[in-house]
């Protein structure tokens, strides 16, 4: 194992599939960092696991408490292992992008996630009916569960929960609107409004907007392999899109995407410069806009602060 500070455990309660053996996933009610206590003993369960214990026969699984102990820096083991990582992203004991997610996917089996709770795909299928008159709609069919499914963030809005996937970090004081999206392994540092997307393994700073239909990229797909952060009080206008990062008090208008490769034209006094937009990656106090008369992108110096959230939708 690693050092103490890269160590985390907890106590868990997996949902398996009787027919495959199939862990579909891991609820941990109390996770923690650091090294576990003189006391913890994987034979022998808290009460509150322990007794949710037990086979259920109308999803076809059975759950069983497991106890689970596990180094941040080496890449995860098994469900319970991956499983465990999200739960501490959710629970803000770690920010994205600061413990090892290699091989993840892998180790998160997909599955029909019901008002019910996890069952096996196939089982599903093969058993809509009879679920389905239980009760047991189907609300996402995913390797991921919707956040809500597993914690509830303090001082958080959730509009739509099948929209925040469960590893979404996300500080007291967000709301997340019908059309946000948060991924896991991604999220906000404070007080933020979302009604765009954040794509996996982005951090938005305390008092940032990301307008509606506003996307920023991520580094799951399409060869990006740049990590994109948002400072503090910036503005994404609606159906705007970044693939830089931005420092504080920068402004995207709306319906303007900047890529890395983007000509943009920077003023200094009486000159003015094409540059790529890679080159103002993280520079704070810009404003980003596409000129009305000729077509081309500017970015422009910036007075004062950025945006002011209104303090009534993030108390």
């Amino acid at each position: 194992m690693a050092e103490t500070s890269q160590r985390a455990w907890g106590y868990g309660l997996a949902t398996i599939s009787r027919t495959t053996g199939v862990t579909l996933d891991t609820w941990f009610p109390d996770p923690h960092l650091g090294a576990p206590p003189e006391n913890f003993d994987a034979h022998l369960l808290p009460a509150d696991i322990s007794r949710h214990e037990r086979d259920d026969d109308l999803r076809d699984v059975s759950l069983r408490g497991v106890a689970v102990v596990i180094d941040l820096e080496a890449p995860p083991e098994s469900t319970p292992d991956a499983y465990l990582r999200l739960h501490l992203l959710s629970h803000c004991l770690v920010p994205p992008n600061s413990i090892n997610l290699d091989g993840l996917f892998p180790l998160l089996p997909i599955v029909a996630h019901t008002t019910r709770g996890p069952v096996h795909p196939d089982y599903f299928q093969q058993n809509r009916l009879s679920l389905q008159l239980e009760g047991a709609s189907l609300t996402s069919l995913d390797k991921f569960g919707p956040l809500l499914n597993y914690y509830s963030p303090p001082g958080v809005r959730i509009a739509d929960a099948s929209r925040v996937r469960l590893g979404a970090h996300l500080s007291p004081g967000t709301t997340v609107m019908h059309e946000g999206f948060v991924n896991f392994n991604a999220g906000t540092l404070g007080a933020s409004m979302v009604e765009g997307r954040i794509s996996q393994g982005v951090v938005v700073g305390t008092g940032t907007d990301i307008g509606g239909g506003a996307s920023i990229m991520g580094t799951l797909s399409g060869g990006g392999k740049e990590v994109i952060s948002l400072g503090e009080r910036c503005l994404l206008g609606a159906n705007s899109g970044i693939g830089i990062s931005l420092g504080d008090d920068c402004v995207v208008e709306a319906g303007l995407y900047i890529t890395a490769g983007t000509r943009v034209l920077v003023r200094s006094g009486d000159k003015t410069e094409e540059v790529k937009a890679r080159d103002l990656s993280g520079k704070p106090g810009l404003l980003f806009r596409r000129n009305s008369s000729t077509g081309a992108v500017e970015g422009l110096a910036r007075a004062g602060t950025g945006v002011e959230l209104n303090s009534a939708l993030h108390t």
